[in-house]
């Protein structure tokens, strides 16, 4: 009796090993599964995921994954190729609608010249008006397809974030004006300095300041911290968190915003991505806050 109770507990540990061992394969298989996913997933890879385990159910999942990569890889093509036709078509447009508008202004500035009737003077301003509002939206084109093609780091220099938020404050005063709105604004006597493409942040600048112009209902606080963080708030009551969320999404307008080209802000968001920074907007009570940060020299 005594003997065939030894020999059930040296089958059942010979069956508790086995199982074990079986686990450690499994857990083997399935971390092989999960690195070779992430790095099919992060370096575009054309190769398949391979395991080292004969287990039929591992080898069925990773087969299974194998056929989702598959798929995604031809969605990623085509996705890329789309986005490049697409980009080069906004090329090659904003390109060709330069010249006839320039030609356009021209014949404009000559007819202003002239002796006109009063209700020619208010037809051609009615054209002036439209004539410049494409060109504002032929420049934007450009200026996007050629941020979302540069495939390069922007040259870098040491630039005060004090000096470009108020030359590009200064350069909308007239706008300012217009609608009404005096800044609010808070920055540090000592300059933040970051290293940073000077032309890219005056056009960020430049956007994200039109974008509170025109949703802004009368009001903009604009705060610079030593830290190197930028925020822009205003209240806007023609938007939402849902709206504000998709302000960064390429070619999307409001009704507010109908014209425009609805790039201002992708573009902004590509050249802050490009130069290592970080930008986003919230919504809180019916406020608009765009919030840019770039590391600061004295944290690096």
């Amino acid at each position: 009796m005594e003997l065939l109770l030894w020999g059930i507990c040296a089958l059942l540990c010979g069956l508790l090993a086995a199982l074990l061992f079986k686990l450690h394969l499994m857990q083997k298989s399935a971390d092989e599964i999960r690195e070779a996913f992430d790095d099919r997933l992060l370096s575009g890879s054309n190769t398949l995921i391979d395991i080292s385990s004969r287990d039929r159910h591992m080898r069925a999942l990773a087969e299974n994954i194998n056929r989702q990569l598959r798929v995604l890889r031809r969605n990623r093509h085509r996705f890329e190729e789309g986005d490049r036709t697409v980009r080069e078509a906004i090329t090659n447009i904003s390109h060709d609608l330069r010249t006839p508008l320039t030609a356009v202004c021209g014949y404009l500035d000559l007819l202003e010249q002239e002796a006109l009737s009063e209700n020619a003077v208010r037809c051609l301003s009615v054209i002036r008006g439209r004539t410049k509002y494409l060109r504002q939206m032929t420049e934007e084109l450009f200026d996007y397809s050629i941020a979302m093609s540069a495939q390069k780091e922007l040259p870098l220099e040491e630039v005060s974030l004090n000096q470009a938020l108020e030359e590009s404050i200064l350069a909308h005063y007239a706008a300012f004006t217009g609608r009404l709105i005096a800044p609010e604004i808070s920055m540090p006597q000592e300059r933040v300095l970051c290293r940073l493409n000077r032309p890219a942040l005056l056009r960020i600048l430049e956007n994200i300041l039109y974008n509170a112009i025109k949703y802004s209902d009368g009001d903009l606080k604009i705060t610079l911290t030593r830290q190197g963080e930028m925020t822009f708030s205003n209240h806007a009551r023609e938007l939402n968190e849902v709206t504000a969320q998709r302000l960064f999404d390429r070619l999307y307008t409001v009704e507010t915003g109908t014209k425009s080209t609805g790039i201002g802000l992708s573009i902004a968001k590509t050249l802050t991505e490009q130069m290592h920074g970080e930008i986003h907007t919230r919504y809180t009570d019916g406020k608009l806050f765009i919030c840019l940060r770039f590391l600061s020299v004295s944290e690096k």
